[in-house]
């Protein structure tokens, strides 16, 4: 019998429709040889990576094509065989939408040749060199923070609880629900490798409770681990319950205060990929080249998950499920509520997308007029992180820095609830966004409308 573990109650959050059953009627895709691969050097949080390859040099599947830098860094590992065709600067999607970052670029030679395997027995024994090895693995988060995996493992103090993150509540985003259908064992292995590393009394698997075949399956492999460590927890269909420190209180009743992360107070947070990924990796010595990605939307044929070699170029993607139906709109990387648009479809995957929505015009917002504040407060009582959004805009139209510091920006997760609920349509989150990066900068706030040219 699995332990469950009961949440707590969700502060904030809103109900939105989760548009996911188009992309979940077809088992995962597999087995996708793309023609290229663009591989981004800097496609997580922390150093860039090193390439270690040079032009006109033949590379094989799994192979180290750029090496971990100092920390928080991780490798990139090439996807496919084929040929580094060259090394410059590409457009890829970064945290604050599409970034130039030095690439790696990879014509595929079709043979789809992969790196020798190590034995499994080759796995270390030593904690610091298991970390070691998922840093060289190239494991990062999965669930869109991309932090290296194993810098996040290095905690400041004894870890209490490791939450693995399956609750994926944002709209259109499938690509966990789906791999938990399908590889519950391997995630479940994986988040018990992450309790061995991190020496943590307990492990729970967080999945929200409108994913009743994936926490079917996940129970069922549970309860084959058997396990005492291991706990499930189900959580509200809500938005944003799968954002760290708000899964991290839902399930324990913890708060983590302003500024301060949960790594501090003894819980980590690792997504269901991640922990399937560090299971490929200790049972097979495959580095991360792949991940599962949700194509979706009223814009594309046939809307499904593939697991796609990571650097694949969206348009062998939407290829790949049909192509386009007519009245595209906009292309979006991520979930419609935290994703962002893309300038065309040669944007590479990187190792933080996990969705790409080809979206009609009845899925995005067109109309971009917006009416003054009317200090309903509607947007404080749906914040998930507490914040005053309307008494944040006043500072951010003000450049008001100290206000916005006082105001708690910083704890902002830009998960757009606020916008949702607005009755004057203000784009609250983008200006948040803007504001983050000008207070980086020490340069004034613009004041133009994000909807405005």
């Amino acid at each position: 019998m699995v332990d469950y573990v009961f949440e707590r109650h969700l502060s904030g959050g809103i109900l939105l429709p989760a548009n996911k059953t188009s992309s979940t009627s077809l088992p995962i895709r597999r087995g996708f040889v793309p023609t290229k691969l663009v591989l981004a050097l800097h496609q997580h949080r922390g150093n860039p990576a090193e390439p270690v390859v040079a032009v006109g040099e033949r590379v094989l599947k799994g192979q180290t094509v750029a090496a971990a830098s100092a920390a928080p860094s991780a490798a990139v590992h090439a996807g496919t065989s084929g040929w580094v065709r060259a090394i410059e600067e590409r457009p890829v999607l970064g945290g604050h939408g599409v970034r130039p970052s030095l690439c790696i670029v990879i014509d595929s030679d079709g043979r789809d040749e992969r790196v020798p395997a190590a034995a499994a027995s080759d796995w270390p024994l030593d904690l610091a060199e298991q970390r070691d090895a998922i840093r060289a693995g190239g494991i990062v988060g999965l669930g869109g923070a991309v932090y290296p995996t194993a810098d996040k493992l290095a905690t400041p103090v004894p870890v209490q609880t490791l939450i693995v993150n399956g609750a994926e509540c944002e709209p259109y985003i499938s690509c966990d629900d789906m791999l938990m259908r399908e590889n519950a064992a391997e995630i479940v292995s994986g988040t018990l490798i992450l309790t061995d590393v991190l020496t943590a009394p307990r492990a729970i698997i967080a999945i929200e409770r409108d994913k009743p075949q994936a926490m079917e399956a996940i129970e069922a492999a549970a309860q084959a681990a058997d396990d005492a460590r291991l706990k499930l927890a189900e959580v509200p269909t809500i938005y944003p319950a799968g954002g760290e420190k708000q899964l991290v209180e839902l399930l324990t009743g913890e708060e983590v205060p302003s500024g301060r992360y949960p790594g501090e107070f003894g819980y980590v947070c690792q997504n269901v990929g991640t922990a399937y990924a560090v299971q490929r990796l200790r049972a097979q010595r495959e580095p991360l080249v792949t991940r599962v990605v949700t194509v979706t939307g009223g814009g594309v044929k046939k809307p499904q998950n593939i697991e796609a070699p990571i650097g694949t170029p969206i348009a062998e993607l939407i290829a790949l499920c049909g192509g386009y139906n007519e009245g595209v709109t906009r292309l979006i990387a991520g979930g419609s509520m935290m994703g962002y648009a893309l300038p065309d479809d040669e944007t590479p995957l990187t190792k933080a997308t996990n969705c790409i929505i080809a979206a009609l015009a009845d899925e995005v917002r067109t109309d971009m007029h917006e009416w003054p504040c009317i200090r309903c407060g509607d947007c404080a009582m749906v914040c998930p992180s507490r914040l005053l959004p309307q008494d944040l805009l006043v500072a951010a139209t003000t450049s008001d820095f100290a206000a916005l510091h006082t105001l708690g920006l910083q704890d902002c997760i830009e998960c757009g609830c606020c916008d949702v609920i607005c009755p004057s349509q203000i784009m609250l989150t983008e200006r948040f966004r803007v504001a983050k990066r000008s207070v980086a900068a020490r340069v004034p706030i613009p004041v133009t409308s994000p909807g405005q040219d």
